[in-house]
């Protein structure tokens, strides 16, 4: 039931994201652009997930054929990708708005947006074909049980009867450069965003500037700290049902915080909301009425 109410509100929280973003003219920014990806991304993201763990904890056969567990491997990990790549670009969109206000429009034209997005989302897909393939060409042959509640990378490495020192190099190849070069680009970003605010007079501006990223350091500090743990931890050290915990943790608690802390801190989303709803409501009472009479 938990899973099952956090998908509902992870669906509903992020496709409202998005139908208000379509809804207003002032929400066609680049900002909000990335934000919409942002929010299909996690639509996603937790799809791969969520609909087969909750199968599987209703039903008696608790099996995944080889297919569909590489499917979902292979968009899990797709996904994921690009949620790092989206994050880093927000971060330098912010590093625009922020820093280079007057070049704001030129630096991020809907051209480079496009361009930016299109690279996050080829990159990530080509990276995680490449990763699956290499990882079900390993030998399983003392177990096929899966100790996870989903197809990952890590549990398949332990599961693994062959020496899998290669693609644990790899998969931490592959892992720094798209996590910890994301991470770095937001860091730098940030660093230059501070420099800037500090040298703001008023303290309003200052406020004005630093509620503008408050939503995104949030979305960031929780979705890359969990991941860092599981993929950068030595597997000496790594525990299976940890591993589990924090897998659930940005594959289904993060897509569905993304959205409400973004929502939350966001007065032209809630004044859209609210607006929407009102002339929703409204306009349903109209109809009761005139249809009444």
């Amino acid at each position: 039931m938990t899973f099952l109410v956090m998908y509902f509100i992870t669906l509903l929280a992020n496709l409202l994201l998005i139908i208000v973003v379509r809804l207003n003219p002032k929400l066609h920014t680049p900002m909000y652009f990335f934000l919409v990806n942002l929010s299909f991304i996690d639509i996603c993201f937790s799809t791969t997930v969520v609909p087969k763990l909750l199968y599987n904890t209703l039903a008696k056969d608790r099996s995944i054929s080889l297919l569909e567990c590489a499917v979902q491997m292979q968009f899990h990990l797709a996904f994921g990708s690009t949620e790092c790549f989206i994050l880093a670009v927000m971060a330098y969109d912010r590093f625009a708005a922020i820093c280079r206000p007057l070049h704001y429009n030129t630096i991020m034209s809907w051209k480079t947006c496009i361009n930016l997005a299109a690279v996050s989302w080829i990159s990530s897909f080509i990276n995680s074909i490449f990763q699956v393939i290499y990882t079900f060409q390993m030998s399983f042959c003392h177990t096929h049980h899966v100790n996870h509640f989903f197809c990952e990378v890590p549990p398949f490495l332990k599961m693994s009867c062959s020496d899998t020192w290669l693609h644990e190099v790899s998969l931490c190849i592959a892992a720094g450069i798209i996590v910890s070069l994301s991470f770095l680009l937001i860091l730098i970003s940030y660093i230059h965003i501070l420099s800037t605010i500090l040298r703001i007079r008023s303290s309003s501006g200052r406020y004005k500037a630093l509620s503008t990223c408050a939503s995104h350091v949030i979305v960031v500090t929780f979705f890359y700290g969990t991941i860092m743990i599981l993929y950068f931890r030595l597997r000496s050290r790594s525990s299976p049902d940890i591993d589990k915990s924090i897998s659930m943790l940005y594959s289904a608690v993060t897509p569905m915080l993304n959205p409400i802390i973004y929502s939350v801190r966001n007065k032209d989303v809630k004044d859209t909301v609210r607006k929407t709803l009102v002339k929703e409501v409204l306009q349903s009472k109209i109809m009761v009425i005139s249809q009444l009479n």
